[in-house]
């Protein structure tokens, strides 16, 4: 399996209606490819023009290290200033928070969500659920 324009605005749209359901606050995803480039993007009705860069970084994260954003969170707790260079080295375009999640296709990362907007932990929820959904493998973790 791909990933896609179209599987992009899927887990975007399952992702903002599954929060909106849930009372969540306003939210705002952001699917990149392999490379960390924006696929997709949308962000709720109320949602602060600060959340792009914010579900990006968790997505990219994500993709440039090569592990979840929850991993990455792990990490900084351990080393902080490693992922203060690592943040550095990705001009400040990683978030080591939980909300960034891989997307796995047969083992191979293809791309990742960035969720942002509510709690850390349902931000990842929602993503987790979105990319199950679609058919692919959810990745939060890994070693860092």
């Amino acid at each position: 399996m791909t990933l896609t324009l179209s599987v992009a605005r899927t887990m975007i749209r399952a992702i903002l209606d599954s929060g909106a359901e849930a009372g969540m606050k306003p939210l705002s995803v952001c699917v990149v490819d392999a490379g960390g480039y924006p696929i997709a993007f949308e962000r709720s009705d109320g949602a602060s023009p600060m959340r792009f860069a914010v579900a990006h970084g968790k997505a990219n994260g994500a993709i440039q290290m090569g592990i979840g954003s929850r991993a990455l969170y792990e990490r900084a707790q351990a080393q902080p200033y490693f992922i203060q260079s690592m943040n550095t080295l990705a001009g400040g375009a990683l978030v080591p928070v939980p909300g960034g999640v891989l997307i796995r296709s047969n083992g191979t990362i293809i791309g990742a969500v960035g969720v942002t907007g509510d709690s850390s932990d349902n931000d990842e929820a929602c993503a987790v659920a979105a990319i199950t959904a679609a058919g692919f493998e959810a990745d939060t973790g890994g070693t860092a």
